[in-house]
């Protein structure tokens, strides 16, 4: 999980996509419109989107954003019907690569995915390739200054969240557990009164490959980079691991 946390920090360090307005409302639409769309449009009964709905607020998401990505996840607003997709390879260096898309259209997104890595000289794999070495995890991110490690230990200890596992960070602490406690944790930061910052469903892997030269680590980051820009890309998994002094040489 160390290459996992050290790379969500350097995108947080470097103010990448999630600081572009319009890339973060889009995905924070697609997964609105998909736990509506698996769960049903009642947030009392759908934590995900509960969960979802409330973190689109804490990130200044507009009311209406919200209402038309709820009423496309249970079919009352017309629009594509959006399709969960993974792709697998590898980046130059031989680092596994996970794409997670959310696309109504599967042949775009398709042809996208192939041309970046052929761009990049990367490796587009077949499935099973590389998400051997990631784990589905339920992921929550909460602020420090709503709730320290302790009471947030607290708090899943009385939901009986067994597989969860805590990460802090500068100013944040991350949640990690089996895909299976995700509403249940869900519904116990909401009944605590703790405001979600980010929330979903992950992958992580302990499986990780170091990667100490900085020439290859800028490549490597080009190609995630370019990848994340497309609209149709949710998030891109690695398993790569950076020394320390590189990784806050790159997030400077």
């Amino acid at each position: 999980m160390s290459g996992h946390n050290k790379w969500s920090s350097i995108k947080h360090k470097k103010g990448r996509e999630d600081a572009r307005r319009g890339k973060m409302f889009a995905r924070f639409g697609k997964e609105i419109t998909m736990a509506a769309r698996d769960g049903g449009g009642d947030m009392d009964m759908n934590p995900r989107l509960r969960t979802a709905v409330e973190t689109a607020k804490e990130n200044n998401m507009p009311n209406d954003n919200i209402e038309r990505a709820i009423k496309k996840g249970t079919g009352e607003l017309e629009g594509g019907t959006l399709e969960e997709m993974n792709y697998e390879g590898y980046t130059p260096g031989g680092i596994a690569v996970l794409v997670a898309c959310v696309s109504d259209n599967r042949n775009r997104t398709a042809s996208n995915i192939r041309a970046y890595f052929n761009k990049h000289n990367g490796n587009l794999a077949e499935n099973g390739a590389v998400s051997w070495m990631f784990q589905r995890k339920a992921r929550f991110v909460v602020k420090s200054n709503f709730a320290d490690e302790e009471k947030l230990l607290e708090i899943l200890m009385e939901a009986e969240a067994d597989s969860a596992d805590l990460n802090t960070g500068d100013d944040s602490i991350e949640i990690l557990a089996a895909p299976d406690e995700f509403d249940n944790i869900a519904n116990a930061l909401s009944e605590a009164q703790i405001p979600v910052a980010e929330s979903g469903l992950t992958f992580v892997t302990d499986n990780t490959m170091l990667v100490s030269d900085p020439d290859m680590a800028r490549k490597i980051i080009g190609m995630i980079e370019e990848i994340e820009e497309d609209e149709d890309v949710n998030e891109v998994y690695t398993n790569m691991e950076l020394p320390d002094e590189l990784a806050q040489e790159l997030a400077a």
